[in-house]
């Protein structure tokens, strides 16, 4: 029997992870221990990771036993040396039509407000085909080479704006077929649904099978806006997808009206809303009833960590007092889905980031204060997003699942989130691909440097 170190993974189409640690919270099906207390590793915090042996068959995972289990001695197999495994991430919502253009048009004040400006004149000035596709294909390769394997995007669908993204996210989305699950939603104001264009929009979602959505935010017509947005995805079964409550004002409720249309129009399809930071900021009676009726809707959350801290309560030469994340344990606490993503990517709405799920995570544990003990909150980043995407085999690791998963050398939680894991293994059935990630350099060019 060969053995080889973390840093080889045997390339050979039948092998054995062995002294690995899995958080139990990633398990699914038969592979979750129904006594689960022989398989828990030792760590500090109660930190629930199982230590296993993962068989590797063929791209699949074949077997998950517990370490001390009898691993055939015949077969090739790789010490992780207690790091940890996790699926491969889930980010369910991105703006790839916007990333990487922050050295081309930059936001100096940093708000909100001239974020929204700055953005427009950059998507008049440069994005056609070869701009977008380039940028995007960037953002593909960053995400992929970190462990990525589904990614949700949303493309500015204002005039004639969204033929144009629609067409490059369709060429992108065969191009990456069985690396990266791709899927894309349209945005614009919800008041562009009060025109009849938005019919023929609707169309080329679903044509393009992908998901509509729209910025829905205080306004005398919401409601009716709302029914509009609803009987398009209805009578067409797609999916929506709704940026709602981005502010600190605590008169802001659009989560809430979302909820009510949802259950006014009897709409049966998957619906999330993305940010819900005024939350943040109301009263607590206020926030409960809010909540109830999301839950009572059915109504995925997705909070945006690191955008939301980079926006909110922004002011020159003051530091800010409220950051805008979302209630994660409230909503987590009434049975939720609360998943965390990416957002934008070096643009003038956050000037960072790399569309790394780890990162992603570590930053809204760090915030949210997930932590003591962390539980199932790995989850938002794999197996909630996933299956808020529709993704039956994706965000969870189980025996038949193909064998897409992330190694880590970091053996516990605290270590995984004190250090980047630049060095991370990502699998792909089974084989470790190359996580060398592209160099700026390539967009030069693009952004006039």
């Amino acid at each position: 029997m060969a053995v080889s170190s973390f840093a080889s993974v045997p390339d050979t189409a039948h092998y054995w992870l062995t002294n690995a640690r899995i958080p139990l919270a990633l398990l699914t099906g038969d592979d979750v221990p129904s006594d689960p207390i022989p398989w828990l590793a030792a760590a500090p915090q109660s930190e629930d990771l199982v230590a296993a042996n993962i068989e590797i068959r063929g791209g699949t995972i074949a077997a998950v036993i517990p370490v001390g289990a009898s691993v055939p001695q015949d077969v090739v197999t790789c010490d992780l040396q207690q790091g940890l495994v996790w699926p491969c991430f889930a980010d369910i919502h991105t703006h790839l039509d916007k990333a990487q253009t922050w050295h081309r048009t930059a936001n100096p004040s940093g708000t909100f407000e001239q974020a929204l400006s700055q953005i427009d004149h950059d998507r008049i000035k440069y994005w056609r085909s070869e701009d977008l596709y380039r940028r995007m294909e960037f953002s593909l390769k960053c995400a992929y080479a970190h462990g990525t394997r589904a990614l949700r995007t949303h493309l500015d669908a204002l005039d004639d704006q969204a033929e144009i993204s629609f067409s490059v996210f369709r060429t992108l989305r065969q191009e990456w077929a069985g690396r990266l699950e791709l899927q894309a939603a349209c945005l614009l104001p919800i008041d562009a649904f009060e025109t009849d264009q938005v019919a023929a929009l609707a169309d080329l979602v679903a044509e393009s099978s992908g998901i509509l959505g729209a910025v829905a935010y205080p306004n005398p017509n919401l409601d009716q806006q709302l029914d509009r947005v609803f009987q398009l995805a209805q009578t067409r079964s797609l999916p929506l997808d709704f940026h709602v409550d981005e502010s600190l004002s605590s008169e802001h409720m659009a989560l809430r009206h979302v909820a009510q249309a949802k259950l006014r129009n009897n709409y049966s399809g998957t619906v999330v809303c993305g940010h819900c930071c005024s939350l943040s900021v109301q009263q607590q009676a206020v926030a409960e009833e809010t909540i109830s009726w999301v839950k009572k809707a059915s109504i995925g959350v997705i909070s945006l960590p690191m955008c939301n801290l980079f926006l909110q309560d922004r002011q020159i030469g003051r530091m800010p007092r409220r950051r805008g994340v979302t209630l994660l344990p409230e909503l987590k606490a009434q049975g939720i889905p609360v998943a965390f993503s990416s957002d934008n990517t070096r643009d003038v709405f956050y000037a960072y980031g790399d569309l790394d799920g780890l990162e992603v995570f570590t930053q809204a544990v760090r915030v949210g204060q997930l932590d003591r003990p962390i539980g199932d909150w790995p989850q938002a980043v794999t197996t909630t997003p996933a299956a808020l995407m529709g993704l039956k085999t994706s965000g969870f690791l189980a025996v038949g699942q193909a064998a897409d998963l992330v190694c880590f050398k970091a053996r516990t939680f605290n270590e995984l989130l004190s250090r980047p894991q630049c060095d991370r293994i990502v699998l792909r059935q089974g084989k470790a691909i190359d996580t060398t990630l592209p160099s700026y350099a390539e967009l030069d060019d693009l952004l006039d440097r």
